[in-house]
């Protein structure tokens, strides 16, 4: 924090309102999304509300100190590189304020209606918006405004993650009744008694536990949003990890000569490839010339030479930094392309390179974990009533049973806490509410159509609304920036 010392008015102010929205974020999706994470604790009477809240808050701080910045980058990477190396001007901060508030209007929007909207979607959504609307600003193709590959990859997370909810949700209650003999297990709350004891406790742990998957994954969207803003307003400081340790800085610069290497030892395949229109030439007035195939090697000799001078990223002066920040994300874009139409197995090879090349520009300081968590963490304390009842009684024809409630929370936090580990967002009220459809439906408690119709147009709408709200913001703040 200390790096902000010395900041002009100007500069300051603007970087205490921008971490001021990206923070509110934060706290809007903490409670917009506690109540997925505590609905069927509270609602099976396992924990008093109060209780449950403010441990489900302590387990989102902990789950965003503990789940790493894989969700957060893969959020990031959505932006194609042209935006992301030109996030240092004031058209870089017109879209990140874009993306902040329109995710923010949509969230509070649907979390005032009740409905278990969700906020990855949301901001997915006001992503792809911003890079459409910058396409179409610069007069470039759409495909070129959202790095698609990504895209799809994340878009299938998001599709078939309900998938998983409802079917093993359902599998799972199945399997309890057959397992599990005891009616009471399988009857809904009766006044304001505590579930049987072990029912309860596996009620209580797996409700925990889908508040610390929820606070590693949705809280590093905010971590990624959050160094989208510091690397725009203070470059010299936050554009590279200046902690970086000596040997990860020379390993970075041997994965670059590894990668020079390679392109020109595969230099026939790559230019059939642009014969084929496979790669295409970037204009010589792009912003990011080197973000193509053929100015691979380039980037990856300006990454040596600079890495050759120094032992540690803070010893790099200030005016070169963004310099290299560029050259790495250009390369390692490039890399990527070219997994395109190398054999199979020489594919790992390139992506450990990748992943080694870019430890100095995926990385997020501990106090920005800590705001991110604090947000999350007391936002989750707050706003939770709206959707409990959502959850345990509109879902179904009949009330949440304690066997469906576990039995949703235990394969939403296998779920959410499976895609954190592989880097993929998901949508934890998705995963959550088609896990209670999953076994409202197998148990033959009938489902109501009327909710669930609700839920699946805000699933639906959500993401063309976030698109026309991004895009639509991101014109008006370009327009004044």
């Amino acid at each position: 924090m200390h790096l902000f010392g010395g900041l002009d008015g100007h500069t300051l102010a603007l970087l205490i309102a921008s971490l001021g929205i990206a923070l509110s974020f934060e706290f809007v999706n903490g409670f917009h999304d506690t109540a997925n994470a505590v609905a069927t604790v509270i609602y099976t009477k396992a924990l008093r509300a109060r209780t449950a809240v403010v441990l489900s808050g302590v387990c989102n701080f902990l789950g965003v100190q503990l789940g790493g910045i894989a969700v957060a980058y893969s959020i990031v990477h959505l932006l194609p590189v042209d935006l992301l190396v030109s996030v240092d001007t004031n058209l870089g901060l017109a879209m990140v304020f874009a993306l902040l508030v329109s995710a923010i209007l949509w969230n509070f929007g649907t979390w005032y209606l009740g409905l278990p909207a969700s906020s990855s979607h949301t901001l997915i959504g006001a992503i792809l918006g911003v890079g459409l609307a910058n396409a179409v600003r610069e007069g470039l193709p759409l495909g070129a405004g959202v790095n698609w590959h990504k895209a799809v990859e994340v878009g299938l997370s998001l599709l078939i993650s309900p998938i998983i909810g409802f079917v093993c949700a359902g599998g799972l209650l199945l399997l309890l009744r057959c397992f599990l003999a005891n009616p009471a297990l399988h009857a809904p709350p009766s006044g304001d008694a505590p579930p049987p004891a072990g029912m309860r406790a596996a009620l209580i742990a797996s409700g925990l536990g889908v508040s610390l998957a929820h606070g590693s994954n949705d809280g590093q969207k905010g971590v990624g949003l959050i160094m989208l803003i510091l690397i725009g307003i203070l470059p010299g400081a936050y554009a590279l990890n200046a902690d970086l340790a000596p040997a990860d800085v020379m390993a970075v610069r041997e994965s670059a000569a590894s990668l020079t290497d390679y392109f020109d030892a595969h230099r026939l395949e790559i230019d059939k490839a642009y014969a084929r229109g496979v790669f295409r030439d970037r204009p010589a007035d792009a912003p990011a010339v080197h973000c193509d195939v053929h100015g691979a090697v380039a980037a990856a000799e300006a990454i040596q030479v600079r890495l050759a001078q120094v032992e540690r990223l803070d010893a790099l002066p200030v005016a070169e930094r963004w310099g290299l920040r560029t050259d790495i994300l250009c390369l390692d874009d490039a890399a990527r392309q070219l997994e395109g139409i190398v054999p199979a197995e020489e594919r790992g090879r390139i992506e450990d390179w990748r992943e080694t090349l870019r430890q100095p520009t995926e990385y997020a300081p501990d106090w920005v974990l800590l705001a991110v968590s604090l947000a999350l963490g007391v936002g989750t304390m707050v706003g939770w009533k709206r959707i409990v009842v959502t959850i345990g009684e509109k879902i179904g024809k009949t009330k949440l049973s304690y066997a469906q409630g576990a039995a949703a929370q235990v394969v939403a936090m296998a779920t959410i806490g499976l895609a954190d580990g592989l880097g993929l967002p998901v949508s934890t009220t998705h995963v959550l509410s088609s896990g209670v459809a999953g076994t409202m439906a197998a148990g033959k408690s009938g489902l109501q159509m009327r909710t669930l119709r609700s839920i699946a147009m805000a699933w639906v709408f959500t993401l063309p609304a976030a698109m026309f709200l991004g895009a639509g913001l991101f014109f008006l703040f370009a327009l004044l920036a």
